[in-house]
């Protein structure tokens, strides 16, 4: 530490970039400092700093990370409360970023991260600070104010008996009852469970915060599920089964809502969330239209075929999709990438995609429609071991094809399977028949084209949506399972990580799997040095690459 002041009284009033001086380590009374990157100028990206407590100090119950599950959230738990004490202790000083401390605002999501770490021997987070400078000369008081004060207080706000108990053990118990629960799923034949007492609605479409006096969700009796958790006990609520579930009901009650804690479900939740118990199989995918989305040699003949002017939609390439066809592309692509579960709603769907009543099919033969819509390829999907969790809400030809039917009246469910059955059975259907089943679908082979200045290729984020990935825009706006901009960005540094493994052999599941596999063992570290990210699925890393314009594929021949 005395180290420390002293190089930076030697740098006082200098030019801001004889900061470099101060990158190293630095042992202060009760942690270690670690100044890793130093910004080149104020107003640059503020420099990556480490703070590392020794558990003599620090004192974490080895049981608060004992397992995979409790790791993973007491790194979370540490992650907010660093969040917390950044903001704080955050004081604008100078020029630019001078004075600040930041870390990204976590998401309700409870995830794994790379901003915090736990072991038998410490703990140890990483931020961002901004030192402090006026114009571009160092003010060297105010940073050793940061480092003096500020960051021994963060330092001392995250040692175990400066926490709330009871806030951290229920973060770890709760987080490991969920991946406990979504354990459980295969071997219930599940492939979701919403419990009890769960709140479901959300203050607004940008806050997902649960929504005050909100109906406490309650299963209908016939598909409740009781299950033991390891912490909690004893817990109940709806379980949807695999197979074809429709979500109906009437405008406002809750269809929609239901289908977005679904949704959400793939990933745990922080106490107080409304949904710590709402899981769905890890596998689950939300598809939609996607107008204007760019496709790639997928293979959506199963649904669209004999287009006009002899578009081959075995090998079906476009750089403007419409809604049908981009909606086709999205679940090939999903099943390409390993999707087990479909969710979708009809509300950000192509209609003539979803359904074709009979009397349209009288009036438009099969010979002269190229759609064969999704309602005549559901229970094939089915077969094929891919279930579906549909919102449905102008159309009762999806009787037929039903597992189960969940009415939501009021923002709560009724089972009205067999009423809906005892209806299919009253009028049916006189559609035409759908005899061809889903090919074998062809793997595809990335390569990447990347057009950058120079060898190195540029990448930032815009917030969860948006990539620039050398000078191509990846616009993920309908890839809705990305709930945080930490996430967004581990996704652009492992399409990085993709190209070498394109080597015009491997399959892009081949291609994600290995990346996938890469992080599984070394962690998110290996994507990028000094910068935040949180964990993500192969299947939302499969979609960005499907997304972008300078993907080209080849098709792997059969054996």
């Amino acid at each position: 530490m005395d180290e420390l002041l002293r190089k930076l009284r030697k740098i006082n009033g200098k030019g801001y970039k004889s900061y470099q001086i101060l990158k190293g380590s630095y042992e202060f009374p009760n942690f270690t400092l670690f100044i890793d990157r130093v910004q080149g100028d104020p107003f640059a990206s503020p420099s990556n700093i480490r703070i590392r407590i020794p558990q003599k100090v620090a004192r974490f119950p080895a049981e608060t990370f004992s397992s995979r599950s409790r790791e993973v959230a007491l790194r979370d738990f540490l992650t907010r409360v660093l969040y917390e004490e950044a903001r704080k202790h955050s004081r604008k000083a100078g020029s630019g970023y001078s004075g600040l401390m930041r870390v990204e605002k976590p998401s309700q999501k409870i995830l794994e991260r790379n901003s915090a770490f736990a072991n038998e021997k410490w703990i140890e987070v990483r931020f961002r600070v901004g030192l402090p400078a006026q114009g571009r000369r160092i003010l060297a008081a105010e940073a050793e104010r940061i480092f003096t004060e500020r960051i021994p207080k963060i330092a001392a706000a995250l040692r175990f008996k400066n926490l709330d108990r009871e806030k951290v053990y229920e973060h770890i118990k709760t987080a490991e009852d969920a991946d406990f629960l979504r354990s459980l799923l295969p071997s219930l034949n599940l492939i979701a469970f919403v419990a009890d007492g769960s709140i479901l609605p959300r203050k607004s479409g940008i806050d997902e915060r649960p929504l005050e006096n909100a109906i406490p969700f309650e299963s209908p009796p016939s598909l409740r599920v009781s299950v033991e958790l390891p912490n909690r006990g004893e817990i109940a609520g709806m379980g949807i089964r695999k197979g074809v579930t429709l979500i109906v009901g009437g405008g406002y009650h809750g269809k929609s809502t239901l289908l977005k804690a679904l949704e959400a479900g793939i990933y745990n939740h922080i106490p107080g969330d409304g949904r710590e118990f709402v899981v769905t199989n890890p596998a689950a995918v939300k598809i939609r239209a996607e107008d204007g989305r760019r496709i790639e040699k997928v293979d959506i003949s199963a649904f669209i075929s004999d287009l006009p002017f002899g578009q081959d939609t075995r090998t079906f390439s476009t750089e403007n999709a419409s809604g049908s066809t981009s909606q086709a592309a999205n679940i090939i692509e999903a099943i390409e990438a390993g999707a087990e579960v479909l969710l979708i709603d009809e509300d950000t769907s192509a209609t003539n995609f979803m359904i074709r009543d009979f009397r349209m099919q009288e009036l438009v033969p099969k010979e002269i429609e190229p759609i064969t819509p999704f309602i005549d390829r559901v229970r094939q999907l089915y077969e094929r071991g891919v279930s579906t969790v549909i919102v449905m809400g102008g159309s009762g030809d999806y009787f037929d094809v039903a597992d189960a039917v969940i009415c939501m009246i009021n923002y709560k469910p009724h089972d009205f399977t067999d009423k809906a059955k005892l209806i299919a059975e009253k009028s049916k259907l006189r559609k035409k028949e759908v005899p061809e089943d889903f090919k074998e679908l062809k793997p595809r082979i990335p390569l990447l084209e990347i057009k950058s200045r120079g060898d190195r290729i540029k990448i930032s984020v815009k917030g969860k949506r948006t990539i620039l990935f050398g000078r191509e825009l990846i616009d993920l706006s309908f890839v809705e399972q990305i709930f945080e901009v930490q996430q967004t960005r581990a996704i652009a540094y492992a399409i990085k990580k993709a190209m070498k493994y394109m080597d015009g052999e491997r399959t892009l599941k081949e291609v994600v799997d290995a990346v996938m596999g890469e992080i599984r063992k070394k962690g998110l570290d290996i994507l990028a040095p000094l910068t935040e990210f949180a964990e993500f699925r192969a299947l939302e890393l499969a979609a960005a690459i499907n997304r972008m314009r300078s993907l080209r594929c080849l098709l792997k021949e059969s054996k």
